[in-house]
């Protein structure tokens, strides 16, 4: 397999000791079984998230991202940004679509880097990428399927794409409504896809959790009930705030519902992990709140 490296904005919430620790844990070990090697950019900062659209104005939210974007082309040239984070991932793309085709707010952006010797151009920015879209374009879900050392047979899971990550940009050839490529890479694995998963791209709420969780809880009991529906032993999303809603929330959901929830949701990162024959703790699964137990006897093997 031939090497890749790219430089990397792991954002957040992928931080140690962060709600999605184990994500950055579990996709160290895929990228090392792909190898694959990330590149991060040195003094990154956060991309602002929902927090930059509360206040503050729209030159100020652009102009964090656009700050990483000049980093990583000082350090690491050309490289595409592969960004995890569904939310850095479009904050990212937007501040570089906006530089390109909007020469207001490239003058305000600039303003504002300016007063750190930093500047972003149109033409001359590195690409951005959600980490989903260089393992489908560039390694391949054909490559995924012949390298793995273990199947997932016996598995069957729930591809949970959420909203971020389909809507606005979306993944290059994929439908909006019914994106296929979370199933395609679990399928690549050898577990096997819910068909016709109704709540497949259906919000989880988001912040709104926090604001108003009984709204917020309603939107993640309908997805996980979409998921046993299909007969599913687990869910499995490429966003890590989709993964800390359909999770954490389970107990909260069967109190005021009256449900008996008790579902793991993962990262596809860690199925590619453990088909690849990275341990439970390498792939992260000791960071579940609600025991991966398929997952681990698997990795156990």
């Amino acid at each position: 397999m031939a090497k890749r490296e790219y430089s990397y904005y792991p954002g957040c919430s992928s931080q140690k000791k962060a709600s999605a620790d184990n994500f950055m844990r579990s996709a160290n070990a895929m990228c090392d079984a792909l190898d694959i090697t990330l590149k991060e950019i040195d003094d990154w900062n956060c991309c602002g998230a929902s927090i930059g659209y509360a206040g503050g104005g729209e030159i100020p939210r652009l102009s964090l991202s656009a700050r990483n974007i000049a980093l990583s082309k000082q350090q690491h040239g050309d490289a595409d940004i592969i960004a995890p984070c569904a939310a850095c991932w479009i904050a990212t793309k937007e501040a570089e679509e906006r530089v390109e085709h909007n020469p207001r707010v490239r003058e305000g952006i600039n303003a504002a880097l300016a007063e750190i010797g930093l500047k972003v151009e149109p033409a001359q920015m590195p690409k951005t990428r959600h980490m989903v879209e260089m393992l489908v374009e560039d390694i391949g879900l054909d490559t995924i399927a012949n390298g793995k050392k273990k199947g997932l047979e016996g598995l069957t899971i729930a591809g949970y794409v959420g909203c971020q990550t389909n809507r606005p940009f979306g993944i290059a050839g994929e439908s909006f409504e019914n994106p296929k490529y979370l199933d395609n890479m679990v399928e690549a694995v050898g577990a096997k896809a819910v068909d016709r998963y109704a709540k497949k791209v259906a919000c989880c709420s988001g912040a709104l959790m926090f604001s108003e969780p009984e709204k917020g809880q309603a939107l993640v009991r309908d997805i996980i009930e979409a998921a046993y529906d299909g007969g599913a032993d687990m869910i499995v999303t490429p966003c890590q705030l989709c993964q800390m809603n359909v999770e954490s929330y389970q107990t909260d959901i069967n109190k005021r519902f009256g449900t008996k929830f008790n579902i793991p949701v993962v990262y596809y990162t860690q199925l590619i992990a453990v088909a690849y024959g990275k341990s439970a703790e390498e792939a992260g699964l000791d960071g579940q709140i609600i025991k991966a137990t398929k997952l681990e006897a698997l990795a156990g093997k």
